[in-house]
């Protein structure tokens, strides 16, 4: 127990047992809208079936959750990596504080990982009665702030919450990738995420919030006043608050318009979309985030392995942060070797948003190729579904998709990369679906973008690495890391250099 203790400490003021008022997710929705409109589709399924919508566009993305933040009734919990200062969080911010307005419960909980000077306003809405904000394994405030975290307890802030989360009155729920910020949902000029999230409707949205319940009961999920310097008058900052959101109101763009109008017919589209599909939620402990208690019992990583191993005819992996250690490099070889075609779509240097990343990548390409597995590398001028209204023409794209596809049936989507941070250090979440309508689209999607919008990695007859994509129209080969620049190959080369291949 003393172990447990000093590992949550870093010696900086954090109160990691600061009272908390107890709450859990609400079971008693069931006169709200949402679970009216759903009640009779939820009563013909087995348990083990629920309703499924995926969510490509950006912009219906955004839209989604602007829809059913305005339709809540009992209670909104959302969990998140980070949330930035932009456009769409201001938007998503101003929504949720109009929905405790109205009575609704709100409880948002938020990694600390990009949290700097937002503290005020955390503390401002949540001095409202109807919001209460909590924040997952905080970093130390004061002068040396994350410096002194990171110096005092490395083990500890390492591991991140990267699990997400978005359920409105325990009816309907989303999963996936996506955080709260310009860039995931086409609102950003100079750079547009391609990502993907699940809507979820049925006994999967139980699932979903007794997962979210155990991380904000869990003594890493800490209020503000355990941890932060908190300003000598909430509320005035709440009045100064809603004045900025009210100021900051794009409503008259083209883009805002947009969102609005899909909004508003949102709910029309999954009714005569959803696919109901049996699945199994997966999802890491919260104890992964404290190294003690860390280990194969509390990540998902063994379940996601377990259903890779079990395909037979095909497997497509899309993951922007694509780390194989020497057991996934088998692990994806043997599979091959079984007559099971393999390809992998992960950023090229030139899309990637952390070239540290490409750097842990790039040793792998070599022996997955020699081995038969395909590699396609998305660039960094690929068209991004919902970018269009607002992105420049010369905005940078990346992949931040993470999914796979088992034989042409089974879809995964989540927040799981496969790379040693998502395995080890983070926690992550996602679904299963087991359903050939949603891979057919899933594929629809991806095979006809290959060699459009990727490049093909391939060993010439010296066994060197090369780069095989169209520009202009016409078909071209690489010999170095396409569209990006000697600075950019020279900083992920060295990073190849470096032993930190284990945390990223």
């Amino acid at each position: 127990m003393v172990h447990d203790r000093r590992s949550l400490t870093d010696f900086a003021g954090i109160d990691f047992d600061y009272p908390r008022i107890e709450s859990t997710a609400s079971f008693d929705s069931k006169q709200t809208g949402l679970a009216a409109r759903y009640a009779e589709q939820v009563a013909a399924r087995p348990a083990g079936e629920s309703g499924f919508y995926p969510l490509v566009d950006g912009v219906e993305a955004l839209a989604a959750r602007l829809a059913l933040i305005a339709r809540a009734e009992n209670t909104i919990d959302l969990q998140y990596y980070l949330i930035k200062c932009d456009a769409t969080s201001t938007a998503f911010i101003d929504a949720l504080l109009q929905a405790a307005d109205r009575g609704v419960r709100v409880r948002f909980l938020l990694d600390d990982v990009f949290t700097s000077g937002m503290d005020a306003d955390f503390a401002a809405l949540d001095s409202h009665p109807n919001f209460e904000i909590r924040i997952f394994n905080p970093f130390s405030r004061g002068p040396l702030g994350r410096a002194w975290s990171a110096m005092t307890c490395p083990g500890r802030v390492n591991r991140r919450m990267h699990t997400k989360s978005f359920t409105v009155d325990d009816q309907v729920t989303l999963l996936g990738g996506r955080n709260i910020a310009d860039e995931y949902f086409g609102a950003r000029r100079d750079e547009k995420f391609d990502d993907l999230d699940v809507l979820g409707i049925g006994s999967v949205v139980g699932g979903v919030s007794r997962m979210f319940d155990s991380f904000w009961q869990h003594r890493l999920a800490l209020p503000l006043p355990a941890f932060a310097r908190m300003p000598g008058d909430p509320a005035a900052g709440l009045d100064r608050l809603r004045l900025r959101l009210s100021e900051s109101s794009d409503s008259g763009t083209m883009y805002s318009q947009t969102v609005v109008r899909t909004a508003r017919e949102f709910l029309r589209g999954v009714d005569a979309n959803l696919d109901w599909a049996p699945y199994e939620l997966v999802y890491d402990s919260p104890d992964k985030a404290i190294k003690s208690k860390s280990g194969p019992s509390m990540s998902i990583s063994r379940s996601l392995a377990k259903t890779v191993r079990s395909a037979t005819e095909r497997l497509i992996i899309l993951s922007p942060y694509f780390v194989p250690r020497k057991d996934g490099i088998e692990l994806l070889c043997s599979l091959k070797r079984r007559g099971v075609e393999v390809i992998v779509i992960t950023n090229s240097l030139a899309a990637n948003n952390h070239v540290a990343v490409h750097g842990g990548y790039a040793p792998s390409r070599k022996p997955l190729l020699r081995n038969g597995i395909r590699i396609h590398e998305a660039r960094p001028d690929a068209e991004v579904p919902g970018a269009e209204i607002f992105a420049a023409s010369g905005a940078k794209a990346t992949l931040h998709t993470k999914a796979f596809l088992v034989d042409h049936e089974l879809v995964f989507i989540g927040s799981f990369n496969f790379d040693p941070r998502s395995i080890k250090l983070n926690t992550e979440s996602g679904v299963l679906i087991r359903s050939k309508k949603l891979a057919g689209q899933f594929e629809a999607g991806v095979d006809p973008a290959l060699g459009v919008y990727t490049y093909e990695l391939f060993l010439d007859d010296r066994g060197r690495l090369r780069w095989r994509g169209l520009e202009n129209g016409r078909e071209v080969i690489r010999k170095t890391e396409p569209q990006a620049g000697r600075g950019r190959r020279f900083v992920a080369g060295l990073m190849r250099l470096m032993p930190v291949r284990g945390q990223l």
